[in-house]
């Protein structure tokens, strides 16, 4: 995910408390944004199995609903 992507799916995350969908690229996981770590470049997802995690920004791409 490039910079600006990453910008616009953590102030839609974080400013208008929306839950965006996502996909690791590295490992074809689909999750749902909860929230995003400036500092690591992180953004902390929902999976669809319930499980909490969090991926760095680069191996990300937003999904299509």
């Amino acid at each position: 995910m490039k910079e600006q992507d990453r910008t616009a799916v953590c102030n839609r995350t974080e400013r208008k408390e929306e839950n965006v969908r996502v996909r690791n690229v590295k490992t074809g996981e689909i999750g749902f944004t909860f929230g995003c770590t400036e500092e690591g470049g992180t953004i902390q997802v929902r999976l669809q199995n319930g499980q909490l995690d969090s991926w760095v920004a680069a191996d990300c791409e937003e999904v299509p609903e």
